[in-house]
């Protein structure tokens, strides 16, 4: 590991989330010389990656980040083959869709359908969700035993009450979930707000991400013909990258 890139890469994390954190802030939570993170601060806002707040000493994420984010996106080749298959997903069940990949324990959004009803709604394309607490994270956890280590190695954080944070209750929903080829969480990670999810395999028949259906918790559980929906979306991407068989074999710990 380059320890500058690594450094910087800390900084970076250390101001997600809204956060504007001074150089003193950043060195605490850093335990670096506040020269040091000085000069790493200063070298990410020349590269647009860092801002500083206008009269303040304060920093916060900078504006370059929202331009390599879409460029990311752009060449996300699951993302480009599934946006006419969620689209059609959302505009069939009447409810938001959401199209994740794994991102350290986290679940990113890497596409969002808004529910087609017209309702003022947050695009959530960019954001991420706690993998233990989301019907994606969860399909994503069960396929992908690599993952399940990184996951279930940390302290899983609680965010509602009914949020799941025993690895041992985790692990033992992973064998249902791959035999019936979907996830569900409801209120775990958002009060009122529901979820269920299917993997996404490619042509080399493991997987590469996870499509939800998302619904208030009031309309659960799902109806059958929303299930039945989602299996078939989840289906149809997968075949649209090249995936013989649905749904993908489980990928397990490397060296295993």
């Amino acid at each position: 590991m380059i320890q500058a890139i690594d450094r910087a890469a800390k900084v970076l994390q250390s101001l997600q989330g809204a956060r504007h954190l001074g150089i003193s802030e950043l060195a605490a939570a850093l335990d670096l010389p506040p020269s040091t993170v000085h000069g790493i601060v200063k070298s990410l806002q020349e590269h647009g990656l860092v801002a500083k707040e206008r009269n303040g000493q304060r920093y916060m994420l900078g504006p370059a980040l929202v331009k390599l984010s879409n460029v990311y996106l752009d060449t996300l080749d699951v993302r480009a083959r599934a946006m006419r298959w969620t689209r059609e997903l959302s505009r069939r069940t009447g409810l938001a869709v959401r199209l994740g990949v794994e991102l350290f324990d986290e679940v990113l959004v890497i596409h969002h359908n808004r529910r087609p009803d017209g309702s003022q709604q947050m695009l959530e394309t960019g954001m991420t969700i706690p993998a233990h607490a989301s019907a994606m994270g969860k399909v994503l956890l069960a396929f992908d035993d690599e993952y399940q280590s990184v996951v279930l190695s940390r302290q899983l954080q609680s965010l509602t009450g009914d949020t799941v944070t025993d690895p041992a209750q985790l692990t033992l929903a992973f064998a249902g979930i791959v035999e019936r080829g979907f996830a569900t969480e409801e209120d775990e990670a958002v009060l009122g707000e529901s979820s269920v999810a299917a993997p996404v395999g490619d042509a080399s028949g493991e997987l590469v991400a996870a499509v939800a259906v998302v619904l208030p918790s009031t309309e659960w559980p799902p109806a059958d013909g929303v299930l039945n929906d989602l299996r078939e979306t989840a289906r149809n991407i997968s075949r649209e990258l090249g995936a013989t068989s649905w749904p993908p074999r489980v990928a397990p710990r490397e060296g295993a």
